[in-house]
């Protein structure tokens, strides 16, 4: 039933997330997945010493198991809550967990609680969000979930047809949410392009009658996160593949910044 998929490294940040990923799937009546993907540690003292292979997983599957006995209570036995184990690095052991199970979503943290954490899981989401094909959410760390009724697309007029509007489409008819067409200009835009690009995005999603909201700031992620507040926006879709914030390595700072700062969750549509 295209289950909700939730990466966990264990954090507090990835327990929000789970939390979260738990109650939007009471909302949709949908199966959640734990997952955990991890490698074989090696302790360094002076002699390289493996840690033994069967103490890391019977650890780790103690953890999920935890961690699904205390979900399935929060969810009161509502929805099935499963688990899943991979080894390997991170995304490739997602990436083959996904093939399998053909996720309706990837629920995860978007930081962590220390510094180590914040890079590492800050990293992990950033990379997820912008090469896996299957949706990505990444929510903010005091984050909950609230009913979905205003979902932003933060979007490049410049590539309309880019967009993966019929995917969009099946978000908003499961939430039964409005949409909020956010563009933020850092740099002028022709007024004949903005025009031009506005009726593009008419034609594609005229039925749904989104509000469309057009800045221009130079500081791009402080201005998405502006208008998510005032505009009481639960949910922000991003275009890893087309969208500056999230596809050049040279705005990786900024991706950073959106992804742990932004008030709203974030979801990755490719």
């Amino acid at each position: 039933m295209n289950p909700i998929l939730v990466a966990t490294d264990f954090s507090p940040a990835a327990q929000n997330a789970a939390d979260y990923a738990v109650d939007l799937a009471l909302a949709l009546n949908k199966e959640v997945v734990l997952i955990n993907v991890y490698t074989y540690p090696i302790s360094y003292n002076e002699v390289p010493v493996m840690v033994p292979v069967e103490e890391i997983e019977q650890g780790i599957h103690a953890e999920l198991k935890k961690w699904k006995e205390s979900l399935s209570l929060k969810a009161q036995g509502k929805i099935s809550i499963e688990m899943e184990e991979s080894i390997g690095t991170f995304y490739s052991g997602l990436q083959d967990v996904c093939d399998r199970l053909q996720p309706y979503m990837v629920i995860m943290g978007s930081q962590g609680s220390t510094a180590a954490e914040r890079l590492l899981l800050g990293g992990h989401t950033v990379y997820t969000m912008r090469h896996l094909k299957w949706p990505v959410m990444a929510v903010p760390v005091n984050a909950h979930f609230t009913d979905i009724r205003n979902v932003g697309l933060a979007c490049d007029l410049s590539k309309p047809a880019s967009i993966p509007v019929e995917r969009i489409k099946a978000l908003l008819n499961d939430f039964h949410a409005e949409l909020h067409i956010l563009n933020i200009e850092g740099k002028h835009q022709a007024l004949h392009d903005s025009l031009v690009a506005s009726f593009r995005l008419i034609n594609l999603f005229g039925e749904l009658e989104p509000q469309y909201h057009y800045v221009k700031n130079k500081h791009i992620d402080e201005a998405l996160m502006e208008v998510t507040v005032k505009n009481d926006i639960q949910l922000l879709i991003v275009l890893p593949q087309h969208h500056h914030l999230l596809d050049s390595l040279a705005h990786k700072s900024h991706t950073r910044h959106l992804t742990m700062r932004c008030p709203a969750p974030l979801l990755a549509l490719q």
